[in-house]
């Protein structure tokens, strides 16, 4: 009885995961990294790519089992050692690639439709945000507007707020329901991969 509640609740999560690729280039700290993970589990975001060209690369799967509550256990990583290849491949697989940024060619979140094609959202280092490669080879440049005196939020803020946003405009667009639901074949690999899991 355990296990057929177990397997239900696998492929519930599986048939709700979503298209759609957080980035994270050149993230320090693990506990942030952690963080985002957890959000994207909760969302429903499958894919972490995780970009590491100057920063030292942590392994998703054995960091951050606290702060992500083992979410990183139940998402797909894939490792990058440039910028340029992250986004050589996300073009290649179809993704329009969103870099968060604050500059003045920035359309705010809340003018972005995210209902309408592959996405691919890429968030920067703590200190010293996205790279000038990051930002100059990505297709939109957004921002979520503040009404404060500090005019950033902790990376793990900014793509919960994010992944929100995604989320609840497709919710709303009934014409997306299925459009953006992982293919046959992924969702298959994952209820394999699931099964092994505890």
């Amino acid at each position: 009885m355990i296990k057929t509640i177990r397997q239900e609740k696998i492929k519930k999560v599986i048939r709700d995961r979503q298209e759609g690729i957080i980035v994270l280039e050149n993230i320090a700290d693990p506990h942030n990294a952690a963080a985002v993970w957890r959000t994207a589990d909760a969302f429903g975001f499958q894919k972490i790519y995780l970009v590491y060209s100057k920063e030292k690369a942590i392994n998703p799967k054995k960091i951050g089992k606290k702060s992500s509550s083992s979410a990183n256990k139940w998402l797909s990583f894939k490792l990058f050692k440039s910028i340029e290849e992250c986004y050589a491949e996300l073009k290649k697989d179809g993704y329009k690639i969103y870099a968060t940024v604050l500059d003045e060619e920035a359309k705010q979140i809340s003018d972005i439709r995210f209902q309408k094609e592959k996405i691919a959202i890429v968030l920067g280092n703590e200190h010293r945000g996205l790279s000038e490669e990051a930002i100059k080879g990505a297709d939109e440049k957004i921002y979520i507007p503040m009404k404060g005196m500090v005019q950033s939020l902790n990376i793990s803020v900014t793509a919960a707020i994010l992944m929100y946003d995604v989320d609840r405009q497709r919710k709303n667009n009934l014409l997306s329901n299925n459009i953006f639901s992982l293919s046959k074949k992924e969702r298959e690999k994952l209820v394999k991969e699931y099964s092994w899991l505890r």
